[in-house]
């Protein structure tokens, strides 16, 4: 369902992303059944992820003024959906989003991690430094309108499993123009897995040695890598730390 002419922007993406038939972040019922499964098998509470009916709470009411206009969603990358989207889409560009910047601060027991080894996965902060001219690159696809409802069922279900993100509709800039309103999805901070108080050293300790249902949190950040290579994306923040998980014992 995706065509070759949703990489007309960005032809070097084409045979880098997963295909949505071979992508395990499709959380379909089989899926998440599997992923429940798994969870009790770790001894994980019943209630280690959100009710269904919060999770979907939440994701009629962002995107109630999308819905009501019949409109397409783009949706912000910045981490695995870089190069596992997990949804159909009409059109992908590089974007940037002022202000926020990239980092591994979200704990994961599942996803790249166990709960006797958590690992860590990206979320977006504001830039706490004031630096000017922050931002953070990534790519934004588009979900053609007649696709929203259920493509965004299915992508809510997989990042907000936890609640542990705010999914909000912000403004990104794009080679071909302002996409005025995108889903970002941003740091919970409040959050009992948001790790925003651990150094750079624990971060690369945790990255360099956590594995969980999906991989390695090692080969996270190694695609994540590849793919900001691809793209011409330079993140000092990124490239630091992997000096330093290659460093790690």
């Amino acid at each position: 369902m995706t065509s070759r002419d949703a990489f007309l922007h960005l032809p070097e993406l084409q045979g880098r992303l997963t295909p949505v038939h071979a992508s395990g972040l499709r959380l379909t019922d089989e899926v998440l059944a599997e992923w429940d499964a798994q969870a009790r098998g770790q001894g994980l509470p019943a209630h280690w992820r959100l009710p269904d009916a919060d999770v979907e709470r939440s994701r009629r009411h962002v995107l109630t003024t999308i819905t009501a206009q019949h409109d397409p969603l783009w949706v912000f990358a910045y981490g695995s959906l870089m190069w596992n989207p997990g949804f159909h889409f009409d059109e992908v560009r590089k974007a940037t989003l002022p202000g926020y910047v990239r980092r591994f601060a979200l704990g994961t027991t599942i996803g790249r991690g166990t709960p006797d080894c958590p690992g860590l996965v990206l979320t977006l902060q504001r830039d706490g430094d004031n630096h000017a001219g922050q931002q953070c690159e990534g790519l934004v696809f588009r979900i053609p309108a007649p696709l929203v409802p259920e493509e965004s069922r299915l992508l809510w279900r997989r990042e907000m499993i936890t609640g542990a993100y705010c999914p909000e509709l912000l403004p990104l800039q794009t080679p071909q123009g302002t996409v005025n309103q995108a889903l970002v999805l941003t740091a919970n901070t409040a959050h009992t897995h948001y790790r925003g108080d651990l150094s750079m050293q624990m971060t690369a300790a945790t990255i360099a040695r956590a594995c969980g249902r999906i991989g390695s949190n090692r080969e996270y950040l190694d695609q994540l890598i590849a793919q900001l290579g691809v793209l011409g994306i330079e993140d000092s923040y990124v490239h630091a730390l992997a000096e330093m998980v290659e460093t790690t014992n």
